[in-house]
């Protein structure tokens, strides 16, 4: 017999895009404070290594839960554990709310990256879940939504912060309104919406997630890690020094131009993930990894300029952010590819745990570089430290690896309409 609750589920077809909205709100609190680091650092007269510090602890939040609740929706199911993440997300705003302190700012970034842990990798799977083709496979559309809903949302969030201190009142706390509002939304959509696993019964013990290649096509499994690795990588060097960078060497302090700068990174790496659909991964990764390595370059020749140029500086977050895109984008199709619907989470869990791992070396690096060189040397070192890294990736990027565990990348990448 059908049960009420299951009269007032949405279809898969709404699931899908509820399930995207409430992804796309998490992702966008998560990076909102980026935008707000000077005007907290004001307020508290704390200095820019204490803002790394804040930064580190969101990220220490971000890969301990990703570690031991990143997986475990594969066991009971993924509404249940998405509305969690989300409820803590919410909690995070809450806590934003309530204090403009730097107690009040480090509560909220911890809160926000356990919840952003847990609800990353569990989003991305159950959109692949209600997306999927008949035979089980995740549709290439599945991989485009997750990644524009993630990499969209860190693009977002920056810039609504940045625009709302700027010219609006409260700047320390409406848009922790705005989006934590986008955020209860979410939730409810989520609790409406289909499950895209069911439970597992019987569950299996605990445990934390282990980080282990997949029996089949290793070599794509850790083409993956290493796309997530240097493209977090790079979006990390321009999240955690563009603020600073504008402010010191270019002498803008303005929240929305910080804003602006983020959100042109994350944005054009969306753009790029929706244009270049058709690509194959190979392809993708070399022009994903040429353009990140020129963005790079223009990025750190901007600020060495006499005077520094600001349009070149933005230029080069667009031309690296849409590199970083085509590769971030090329990783996660390749890492649902190879990933079974019964370990999906838990391979994500590890994805991303690679991916936080990269975008926090250069912040937390660059934080500490800082206290003893200029902001543009900083971006020199930590430039050049990326770029190199980046073509040392390329072989395994670049090389072909095109078959997974449920089929071809042709036929992984066909899409089938949300029933």
């Amino acid at each position: 017999m059908t049960t009420r609750s299951q009269h007032t589920r949405l279809s898969r077809r709404s699931s899908f895009w509820a399930i995207t909205f409430a992804f796309f709100s998490l992702t966008a609190l998560s990076t909102a404070p980026s935008a707000l680091y000077r005007l907290y650092a004001q307020h508290d007269r704390f200095s820019s290594f204490t803002t790394t510090i804040v930064y580190a602890v969101y990220v220490v939040g971000i890969v301990v839960s990703l570690i031991f609740a990143g997986h475990i929706s594969d066991w009971y199911g993924r509404r249940v554990v998405l509305a969690a993440a989300l409820t803590v997300a919410i909690g995070s705003a809450i806590v934003f709310l309530a204090s403009e302190s730097l107690v009040g700012l480090v509560s909220g970034r911890v809160l926000i990256g356990i919840a952003l842990g847990a609800g990353i990798a569990t989003a991305t799977a159950y959109l692949s879940d209600l997306d999927a083709a008949p035979n089980g496979t995740p549709t290439r559309r599945a991989g485009i939504v997750s990644t524009l809903a993630n990499v969209g949302g860190l693009a977002l969030g920056p810039l609504v912060a940045g625009l709302l201190a700027s010219y609006a009142p409260s700047p320390l706390r409406l848009s922790y309104v705005v989006l934590g509002g986008a955020l209860a939304i979410g939730l409810v959509a989520v609790l409406v919406s289909v499950e895209g696993r069911p439970p597992v019964h019987p569950r299996p013990a605990y445990h934390p997630q282990r980080f282990k290649a997949p029996a089949q096509d290793r070599g794509s499994f850790f083409a993956a890690l290493t796309g997530a690795f240097m493209s977090f990588a790079v979006f990390g060097l321009i999240a955690g020094l563009v603020g600073t960078v504008l402010a010191e060497s270019f002498h803008h302090v303005s929240p929305a131009l910080t804003g602006l700068a983020i959100f042109l990174a994350f944005g054009t790496g969306a753009v790029a993930q929706t244009t270049t659909t058709s690509w194959p991964s190979t392809r993708v990764f070399a022009a994903g990894t040429g353009s990140a390595i020129l963005g790079l370059a223009i990025l750190v020749g901007s600020a060495w300029l006499e005077p520094p140029s600001l349009a070149l500086f933005l230029i080069g977050c667009v031309i690296a952010g849409a590199g970083c895109g085509g590769i971030f984008r090329g990783s996660i199709e390749t890492m649902l590819r190879t990933s079974t619907p019964d370990v999906r989470a838990g391979a994500l869990a590890t994805f991303f745990a690679v991916g936080y791992a990269g975008i926090s070396v250069p912040v937390i690096g660059a934080g500490v570089a800082i206290q003893f060189v200029s902001p543009r040397v900083t971006l020199l070192l930590f430039g050049v430290g990326v770029g190199v890294g980046l073509i040392c990736a390329s072989p395994v990027l670049i090389r072909p690896h095109e078959t997974g565990p449920t089929g071809t990348a042709e036929a992984s990448g066909r899409a089938s309409p949300v029933a």
